[in-house]
């Protein structure tokens, strides 16, 4: 199986036993982007799903990728109808699939959201 493993030197330095994305055939994988390190890491949800999709933007262009799914990993169900508001404006007309899933915390307090993404190549 040929797979690609990769970092992106705009993301971040790796603390983990991971990389940013890897790619097999056409499709690309993310591991879950956060805003960690970030300005938005103490922000709210909004700020924080700004900060990541900026960090997928970064990805999607080195590639001229397609964003076909996310999964959404986040701390706190009371403010899912601004995350979907700020989502709507993200996304525009280009909806990908989705999966939203409630998780009692994140490895780090500060953080509200993980953004795990499929994108086509």
């Amino acid at each position: 199986m040929n797979v690609q493993h990769i970092n992106y030197a705009k993301l971040g330095e790796i603390a983990g036993p991971y990389v940013h994305a890897s790619i097999h055939k056409h499709t690309l994988y993310t591991s879950g982007l956060t805003a960690f390190g970030t300005q938005a890491q103490t922000g709210n949800i909004c700020e924080q799903a700004r900060a990541i999709f900026m960090q997928l933007s970064l990805i999607a262009n080195q590639h001229d990728a397609s964003l076909i799914k996310v999964t959404l990993f986040v701390t706190d169900l009371s403010d899912i109808n601004p995350l979907r508001k700020t989502l709507f404006d993200i996304y525009g007309d280009d909806l990908p699939a989705s999966c939203l899933i409630k998780v009692a915390g994140l490895f780090c307090d500060d953080l509200k959201i993980e953004v795990e993404a499929i994108l086509g190549l």
